[in-house]
């Protein structure tokens, strides 16, 4: 079990990241594609990807990549810096800038569980040269793997953000960190992962939290193992259905098959309640409020979400017996227009 020990100026500082962290996405996404538990959600995703992969090239680089990120146990605190928040550049400019004393220390700690990776010598000597070579693989991955997937893993983030500051709102940080759960268990200023690999303790000291929502993260929340670092909590959100294949979608690009497939889902938005329920749902709104505001059975409010929802307009999340509805880019986009 991990325990996170608050104090009261912690819980005044925790807060959620604005949005997805790229280079958290490709770290847990590596995980997640060499695991045994097979995620039938995910199917398409890991089929593709795979194939992708097989036609890169610099092999070497990439097995590097993959023996640095084990499915499971361990991984370098330095693959995922705390720059990567300000965007997938400056994260690769902070892993190729990591202090060699860090890096040798990291991977002796690699090393202790698992066959200790190619290049595994010259990245803890701090090699410039290899650490280009390992940030270039990074690159290259995210290009098959995550880059396509991009706008559906932020509309998956951006619907957990809502349903993490309704929380706050209703119940303030407190709320916030007792809205984690299963996973995670909040009581008297500590905060609990249940099923976490190790038995630990995390003093904030008055640094207060970051908590990091995260498509490809698995049932486990994630933390850094060094305490000196800053405190992050990365957090599974709903998936959301999974990630269907999408040839040529790129990061902040409309999704292909709304582009190219999309013409009678789209055509179904005309009329003037569809575009209220849109509207409705740009701040997070449940199905019973949207019926509410708009003087519309629950029924219909339903039925117009979903059109809404089988364009790609917005997303639907379960929260005990409610459904909160919020806007993907997709749909802010066409509602600023």
């Amino acid at each position: 079990m991990l325990r996170i020990i608050f104090t009261s100026e912690d819980i005044a500082r925790t807060r959620v990241a604005p949005g997805a962290d790229p280079i958290w996405e490709l770290v847990l996404s590596l995980h997640l594609l060499q695991g045994r538990t097979w995620d039938p959600v995910m199917a398409g995703w890991h089929r593709d990807v795979s194939d992708g992969l097989r036609r890169e090239p610099e092999p070497g680089a990439m097995r590097t990549l993959f023996g640095l990120n084990p499915p499971r146990g361990y991984f370098p605190d330095f693959l995922t810096p705390y720059d990567s928040g300000d965007g997938f550049e400056a994260g690769l400019e902070a892993v190729r800038s990591t202090p060699a004393e860090l890096l040798h220390r990291d991977l002796s700690v690699l090393a202790a569980d698992n066959v200790r990776p190619p290049g595994a010598s010259a990245l803890a000597r701090g090699d410039a040269e290899a650490l280009r070579q390992l940030t270039d693989a990074m690159r290259q991955y995210q290009t098959v793997a995550i880059s396509p997937y991009w706008t559906r893993i932020q509309a998956a983030i951006e619907a957990d953000r809502s349903r993490r500051a309704r929380a706050l709102l209703d119940g303030g940080a407190e709320g916030l960190l007792a809205s984690l759960r299963p996973a995670v268990r909040w009581e008297s200023g500590v905060l609990e992962v249940l099923d976490y690999p190790m038995s630990r303790e995390l003093y904030l000291d008055g640094r207060g939290l970051l908590l990091l929502p995260s498509f490809f993260c698995a049932r486990i929340p994630v933390t850094l193992l060094d305490p000196e670092l800053p405190p992050i909590l990365v957090y599974p959100v709903d998936r959301l259905g999974g990630l269907t294949p999408a040839p040529g979608e790129g990061a902040g690009r409309r999704p292909a098959n709304l582009r190219e497939n999309g013409a009678e889902a789209l055509a179904a938005l005309l009329g003037r309640t569809r575009a209220a329920v849109l509207e409705a749902a740009s701040d997070g709104c449940t199905t019973g409020e949207i019926a509410r505001r708009l003087h519309i059975s629950p029924a219909a409010a339903s039925q117009h979400a979903t059109v809404l929802r089988n364009a790609g307009l917005l997303v639907s999340q379960r929260e005990r017996n409610t459904v909160l509805h919020t806007l993907t880019r997709l749909g802010q986009d066409m509602l600023n227009q």
